[in-house]
């Protein structure tokens, strides 16, 4: 019964999604055609291979981020659980556990700090906002308390040697945007799960009055973004080979920028996966070009700015459309 009554949650937007999206691949595909053409390292196999490798770490907190936020909700800790668990997996790597489980245990943090969330928020009644902003600087805090602020090193070569792989000329963190996002995409968009995230984002009383379990879907959403940071902070630390507390800051507001970018809306029901990696391939060429034509750095946060300005306006004026 529930189901038929949220059926059709998922499909509200669908039409300025598609739409949006095709203006984002468009305009991605124009600017490797200005920069292939202004300079002379964009197109370079070495730079291809690291826009990827930067744009998939973006990617995966941002796929993550979505679910959250088509819920109604925002997650502004990612970026520091990027850093604690980049520390927590060099701390058990140079304590010479095992590769394969201390990467299981740093990604069971996920879990943990996505249930902490969703309890704050649904049995505190903290907003969202205030939940994971107060995480946000106890989680960095965490992390330094643990390395006492020190950089991490030594990692087995194995580990580090990962980020470095390339499978049919495709960097190896690539192919795991890849393997995250295909199942995402099945569950936000094919499954009961996801019609159930859409319609607590629509109106979660509503959904409630539908049979739709509202913490049940609330959990889900927050424990996946978290768990997605987790394997973003892993991954970090194989790429750089080094784990520090520090790693991933700012990366809330990227996740966050890629998503909304890609046709995420703020105000909830509205999103798609796609999105999310259209906008942090996106923001990812914005840096690399900015830096290949020594544009002052602090510019690209200006773009990114004004990037989301836009898309939240264009994103209030469809839905007054609407009303």
């Amino acid at each position: 019964m529930a189901d038929m009554a949220i059926a059709t949650k998922p499909r509200r937007g669908l039409r300025f999604g598609f739409l949006l999206n095709l203006t984002l691949l468009g305009l991605l595909l124009l600017m490797w055609l200005v920069l292939s053409v202004t300079t002379d390292a964009f197109m370079t196999t070495n730079n291809i291979v690291n826009l990827l490798r930067q744009a998939s770490l973006w990617a995966i907190i941002a796929i993550g981020q979505t679910f959250v936020i088509i819920t109604g909700g925002i997650d502004l800790s990612v970026g520091a659980v990027v850093g604690l668990s980049s520390t927590v997996v060099a701390l058990l790597l140079k304590a010479e556990v095992p590769i394969w489980l201390a990467v299981t245990l740093t990604l069971l943090l996920g879990p943990v700090i996505g249930c902490f969330h969703a309890f704050g928020i649904l049995k505190l009644g903290l907003p969202p906002f205030i939940m994971t902003l107060a995480t946000l600087t106890a989680f960095r805090g965490i992390g330094l308390l643990l390395t006492n602020g020190a950089t991490i090193s030594g990692f087995p070569p194995e580990f580090t040697g990962f980020s470095r792989l390339e499978l049919l000329g495709i960097p190896s963190l690539f192919w795991v945007v890849i393997l995250i996002a295909i199942p995402s995409y099945i569950l936000l968009h094919h499954s009961r799960w996801g019609r159930y995230i859409y319609a607590v984002g629509s109106n979660a009383e509503a959904a409630r009055l539908s049979g739709v379990h509202i913490a049940r879907t609330i959990y889900l959403a927050y424990i996946l973004s978290a768990t997605l940071a987790c394997l973003a902070g892993v991954l970090t630390a194989s790429r750089i080979a080094i784990g520090v507390a520090t790693t991933g800051e700012g990366w809330e507001l990227q996740s966050i920028a890629s998503s909304v970018i890609g046709g995420t809306s703020l105000f909830g029901a509205v999103g798609s996966i796609t999105g999310p990696l259209l906008g942090s391939m996106l923001l990812t060429t914005i840096n690399n070009g900015a830096n290949l034509l020594n544009v002052n750095p602090f510019w690209q946060r200006i773009i990114t700015g004004f990037l989301i300005i836009a898309i939240v306006f264009f994103d209030q004026l469809r839905r007054r459309k609407k009303r």
